[in-house]
């Protein structure tokens, strides 16, 4: 058995490698063959995957700190590993059958994923008929399976439920849709599906798998459906958030402060104030991120889903830690300078990826701590059901 610290010693070894191949990622907008196939290799892409298909069943602690040490190299890169890693997680909910189906003939199977219901579904014998089509899918390109949300009806037609559905990308369309300011080599394009048939194993209720009531017995697989589903967002930030620090304090020792006296940053008190401002930043999103983590893995260990509240203060420290590190960055290309700002610099990348991905509908900051206040005054008015 492979454990979380050697395969964190992993991630750190294909950094090198990750960060050598980010540049042609982001222009094919998607994760280049090379560095995909690493990360199969090193397992990283079953870190949370079922024991019984060759997983690791990791924590949410542990797929964090692996997860973030991959986007110290890239963001996109560690953003497709951490959502397929998802994938696999809520893979896990799923019957047993549908298991066997999904890793019983390739244990390396990866699985992209959108779960809004963007789609129409018809009950028919066996389970039901669906068409939709769903947008910005990370990591469809390298997929062979897709989690894709759809309203369950009844006999009538009538909308009864709302379900997550495992089909085979084989039997799905693609449009290659994803072309935006960062963020790039995810490939988070667009799935289609035309009256595809998903038997009824290969599908779940949503609202069952936010309260825990899919009958699952192993209790990696009963933490915080929602909570879940949003900490994971943190990691690429987390990891981004570092890189950029450390590249601004390795050129700190010999780039000047321009139109100032002083030959190097190091020297000048308004840049120290700057570093440490944006390294307290980073600092309070890996307390925030880590907390709630160990909140979702004990309630694991202990086979309950959190309480209410609990749910969300982890949307809200989600929230709270992807905008401490974006204006962390945001600070720390101000205090390096206008030539973080070229092509050639990481440091734009990272400041264009960190932005696009702090913008994920359940990252948006007002709305995260309205989730939150509403917990905390006990209302009933709450404003979404994922949590």
């Amino acid at each position: 058995m492979t454990s979380a610290a050697e395969l964190l010693a992993r991630a750190a070894e294909l950094r090198p490698l990750i960060s050598d191949n980010a540049e042609r990622g982001e222009r094919d907008r998607r994760i280049p063959a090379e560095t995909l196939e690493a990360l199969v290799s090193a397992g990283l892409f079953r870190l949370v995957q079922p024991k019984a298909y060759g997983g690791h069943e990791l924590s949410m602690t542990e797929l964090l700190e692996i997860c973030a040490t991959v986007a110290e190299a890239d963001g996109g890169t560690a953003w497709v590993l951490t959502l397929c890693n998802t994938g696999a997680w809520i893979a896990g909910l799923f019957p047993e059958r549908a298991q066997e189906e999904l890793w019983g003939a390739d244990p390396e199977a990866l699985i992209c994923g959108a779960l809004p219901p963007t789609s129409t579904s018809r009950k028919v014998d066996g389970g039901h008929r669906l068409t939709g089509r769903w947008y910005w899918s990370s990591g469809s390109w390298h997929a062979s399976w897709a989690l894709l949300g759809l309203p369950l009806t009844d006999d009538s037609g009538a909308v009864v439920d709302q379900g997550i559905a495992l089909v085979p990308k084989a039997e799905l369309g693609f449009e290659d849709t994803w072309d935006m300011a960062g963020m790039q080599s995810t490939g988070s394009n667009c799935l289609i599906a035309e009256d595809v048939f998903v038997p009824a194993h290969r599908i779940v209720s949503l609202p069952q798998a936010v309260r825990g009531e899919l009958g699952v017995h192993h209790p990696r697989y009963r933490a915080g459906f929602g909570a879940t589903l949003t900490l994971v967002l943190t990691a690429p930030q987390l990891g981004m958030g570092r890189a950029a620090l450390r590249i601004v304090r390795a050129a700190a020792d010999t780039k000047a402060v321009a139109t100032t006296t002083y030959a190097r940053q190091t020297d000048s008190v308004a840049f120290q104030l700057q570093l440490a401002e944006a390294a307290t930043r980073i600092d309070t999103a890996h307390l925030h991120t880590f907390r709630a983590a160990a909140d979702i893995d004990d309630a694991a260990a202990r086979g309950v889903q959190p309480d209410p509240v609990t749910k969300a203060r982890v949307r809200a420290d989600t929230v709270w830690a992807i905008e401490q590190v974006r204006q962390a960055i945001e600070l720390l290309l101000t205090a390096h300078g206008a030539s973080g700002f070229a092509h050639s610099s990481a440091l734009q990348r990272i400041w264009r990826d960190s932005a696009v991905a702090a913008r994920h509908a359940v990252a948006v900051l007002p709305v995260g701590l309205e989730v939150y206040g509403k917990a905390l005054l006990g209302r009933e008015d709450q404003i979404t059901p994922v949590l």
